[in-house]
This record gives C-alpha cells, sequence and structure tokens, in this order.
C-alpha cells in the first residue's frame, strides 16, 4: 500500500514539473509571437505584395562578429511552430566566429522576411549580453576564484527573461528574475519603514522562510543592523573598493563574517571590476552587462529559391 502511494506522489510530481515546463515554453513562444506582431502592424506591406504565398525558401543566419551564441534554441522552436525547418548549427554558449554560419532556415519566404529582423534583433542582444557577461566571468574562472558574477533588474521591459537567460548562458548569475524570487530590502523601504532592523522584522514575520533576504547597505552602521537582523545577503551598495575592503577585514577581525554572502553593486565596469575582485566578496552584480551591451552582429541570408 504504501508503494503505491509513494508511485502515486513521485508520477503527480513529474507530472506537475512536465506540465509546469509545457506552459513555461509555451509563454516564451507566444512572447516571441507578440514581438512579432508589433513589428508586422496589420501587414507586411512589402513582402505581402512582392512574395507569393506558397514560394518557398532557404537562408543562412551568420555571425558577423565573434563572440557567445546565445538564444537560437528559443527561435528554433518558434520557427518549427510556424512549420519552417530551423537547423541550429551551433548551441547556446558556444563561441561564434567572423563569418560563421550559425544556422539555416527552410521554409515559407513569406514568413522567414516577416520574421527576419525580430529573430535577428533579439539573438544580436541576448548574443551580446552572453558574450559581455563572458567576459568577466572568464577572468573570475582564470584566477581561480568562486566569485559569483550576476546582473541586476536593469534590463529592458518586456525582455527580463531573455535578458537573464542571456547572462544565465554567459557563464553568470541572473540575480533575482522576478520581485517574487526572494526579498531585498532597498534604501526606499528602510526610508518608509525606519529601520534595517524594523523591515527584516516585518519581512520575517510575513514572509515564507523558504524566500532569502537581501539588504541593501550605504555605510559601516547598516552592515552591522543587517548583520544582527541576520540576513541571507548584505549588498554594499555604490561604495568603493577601499570601503569595503576595511568593512570585510572589520567583519573578519570581530568574527562575525560566517553566516552571511556578501555582495557588492553600483558603478562596476571593466575598468574597476579587478579591484571588486580583489576585496574578497562573494557576489559581484553587474547593472552594465545588460543596460549597456553591445549587440552581435547577426545576419540572415537568402540563398536558394526552392
Amino acid at each position: 500500500m504504501l508503494y503505491k502511494y509513494v508511485y502515486f506522489l513521485y508520477t503527480l510530481i513529474i507530472f506537475c514539473l512536465f506540465h509546469n515546463i509545457i506552459l513555461f515554453d509555451n509563454k516564451i513562444l507566444e512572447k516571441l509571437k507578440l514581438f512579432v506582431e508589433e513589428d508586422i502592424g496589420y501587414s507586411d506591406i512589402t513582402t505581402d505584395t512582392l512574395i507569393n504565398d506558397d514560394l518557398k525558401i532557404q537562408a543562412e543566419v551568420t555571425s558577423q562578429s565573434s563572440g557567445i551564441m546565445a538564444g537560437l534554441n528559443l527561435w528554433k522552436q518558434f520557427f518549427i511552430n510556424c512549420n519552417c525547418d530551423f537547423k541550429v548549427l551551433v548551441q547556446d554558449g558556444d563561441i561564434v566566429n567572423n563569418n560563421q554560419i550559425i544556422a539555416e532556415i527552410h521554409g515559407s519566404a513569406n514568413k522567414i522576411l516577416k520574421y527576419e529582423r525580430t529573430f535577428l534583433n533579439l539573438v544580436s542582444r541576448m548574443s551580446g549580453i552572453a558574450t559581455e557577461t563572458n567576459k568577466y566571468s572568464t577572468i573570475v574562472k582564470n584566477l581561480n576564484l568562486h566569485t559569483i558574477v550576476a546582473c541586476t533588474r536593469k534590463t529592458a521591459p518586456g525582455l527580463n527573461y531573455f535578458d537573464k537567460e542571456a547572462v544565465r548562458i554567459g557563464g553568470g548569475d541572473t540575480h533575482r528574475y522576478r520581485l517574487d524570487d526572494a526579498v531585498l530590502i532597498k534604501d526606499n523601504h528602510i526610508f518608509i519603514t525606519n529601520s534595517i532592523k524594523q523591515a527584516v522584522k516585518k519581512i520575517k514575520l510575513n514572509v515564507s522562510f523558504t524566500k532569502k533576504i537581501e539588504v541593501e547597505t550605504k555605510s559601516y552602521s547598516e552592515v552591522i543592523d543587517a548583520v544582527n537582523s541576520d540576513v541571507d545577503i548584505i549588498m554594499l551598495d555604490n561604495m568603493k573598493p577601499s570601503e569595503i575592503k576595511k568593512i570585510l577585514n572589520t567583519l573578519k577581525k570581530k568574527k562575525i563574517r560566517n553566516n552571511f554572502l556578501i555582495e557588492a553593486s553600483g558603478g562596476i565596469n571593466k575598468t574597476n571590476f579587478l579591484e571588486y575582485i580583489k576585496t574578497g566578496v562573494d557576489i559581484i552584480s553587474i547593472g552594465d552587462i545588460t543596460h549597456s551591451n553591445h549587440s552581435l552582429n547577426i545576419s540572415l541570408n537568402v540563398t536558394k529559391v526552392l
């Protein structure tokens, strides 16, 4: 009897997980569809006028610059759903070189030409973010450090999932995807609730223990308030590397840095990244990865009319 009960629970869990995966995939596909519809408007007057509905073509997608590929697999499913054959020649996370063919598409000329720009824009953006993230994560790896390189929530509205997925592909950490992922008590929360202690107390009374609690701090005294409030992560916001070193050394001397993570955030970029790495923080979050990225140059060219 117990065996049957355990088997039933196992089957139910697998079903729920699989069902959630399908729902999630469908949501992403729906977003891609909305992006395409936004670009087309009522019709693509050029393509609809020049191209017959039944015309088939073959096209190549080429990287015009080197970097880390991201986003192809998302669009593969989209094109397949539109009855186009989409052959991926490189995988997300692979290094691509200048003039390298990364995918081939066979199918309706009408559909491929209508979807072309939206497809290229998103893959170019995601690949640019993945490439930039990889530069930072490679530095950490080469130094044999365990520092986590994370992005922030400075993503483009509507593109949050895609920006953060690109960060993950590039070897970085996504931080929070959404506001419901974890608690992050920022300066405005602290101002309104009067203190870190009061804010954390209220959170612990009303939020599940399963949600990690992070507090944004701007001084050593605020760090101590966060430590005494027993939070999971302490963010050192907009502090210089010298300030961070001083705080970490003080915590070490007092032997109170052992059950929480330290995150550095604010104003971190390629010019000062190494300085922040050397401070010994656990996490470095960089808004520059997503809000100031340079897209990879990717093109689509028709190679044959079928």
